[in-house]
């Protein structure tokens, strides 16, 4: 792999801190503006607004350039990624802690991010939504960040034990 503009020790410092940076605009604009992914697809779904759901496709947008951006100064943060396009779609996502195949990590995502809708839709807003709340002195939505962390710490320690091995059962 092609070697970056910078090295690999100074990205250790750099790229942290650079995402720090971005995390905390990003929330200084995502407060400014009422961001909320699932309140962008629920508001054009039901009042054909785009406002919110342009957010979401600037987010979108930017997520890209970045990976682009970071990928250039320093490539070997990303070499293993996406790897499904190096090791095939069906293979190990590396560096995964439960060493299951791609399409049980599908399966899961699909769990997950199905729960994580439908639940956003019942509580007004996205997880991003929800932090930003938070800090804004929302209870309910603190409730809900707390809720969030224990359920990841939860959902990690079934799918790392049961569903594992459930998974590997199936062939997973």
């Amino acid at each position: 792999m092609a070697a970056g503009w910078i090295s690999m020790e100074l990205s250790l410092i750099l790229v942290p801190f650079i995402t720090l940076v971005s995390g905390c605009i990003i929330g200084y604009f995502a407060q400014k503006t009422g961001f909320c992914a699932i309140g962008g697809f629920r508001d054009y779904i039901m009042f054909r607004h785009t406002r919110l759901l342009n957010g979401f496709i600037a987010m979108i947008i930017s997520a890209a350039v970045a990976f682009f951006i970071f990928n250039m100064i320093t490539p070997m943060a990303f070499e293993n990624f996406p790897w499904m396009m190096t090791k095939g779609l069906l293979s190990a996502v590396p560096g995964a802690p439960a060493d299951l195949s791609q399409v049980a990590y599908i399966i899961l995502a699909l769990i997950g991010g199905v729960g994580m809708g439908v639940i956003g839709v019942y509580v007004g807003g996205c997880p991003l939504r929800q932090f930003v709340m938070t800090a804004e002195g929302s209870m309910k939505s603190l409730w809900f960040v707390i809720g969030m962390v224990v359920g990841s710490v939860i959902f990690y320690l079934v799918t790392s034990g049961f569903v594992v091995g459930l998974m590997k059962s199936m062939g997973l």
